[in-house]
């Protein structure tokens, strides 16, 4: 057995995961808020926002987070520029297939959730009371 081998986290263990998971509950209700507001086109233009956010977002999760301990250095370093080259690529993909295939669509609802999921993306760590540090 190799001693060097990188050790995987499981993805309910990594540490981004609370604020995935505060991301994902903040699209949720901006949808609902929409929906119930502005109707169904809104609704599902602000799910479609949310997801291009969440989506990218939880991928990064997966590669960026997957590894840890001080013999996984270059891994970590590696498995970040892929997952946030992965992420860019899946974004504008997204935002692609959403606007050549989902008809009728409210602009203003999708960018509203999409950067809505940004700023709890940005903000969540100040207000998670977790140990990011914490394996």
């Amino acid at each position: 057995m190799d001693d060097r081998k990188p050790q995987r986290l499981p993805f309910h263990r990594l540490p981004v995961f609370p604020v995935l998971l505060i991301q994902l509950v903040a699209v949720v209700l901006a949808v609902v808020l929409l929906w119930q507001w502005r109707g169904v086109v809104a609704g599902y233009s602000g799910l479609c926002g949310g997801l291009i956010a969440w989506l990218p977002n939880l991928y990064f999760a997966h590669k960026a987070f997957r590894f840890s301990g001080a013999r996984a250095a270059q891994s970590i370093v590696r498995s970040f520029y892929a997952g946030e080259a992965g992420k860019l690529i899946l974004t504008a993909v997204l935002f692609a297939l959403t606007f050549v295939g989902v008809k009728p669509l409210e602009a203003l609802a999708l960018f509203g959730v999409f950067l809505l999921a940004l700023a709890v993306n940005w903000f969540a760590p100040l207000l998670v009371r977790a140990r990011f540090s914490r394996p």
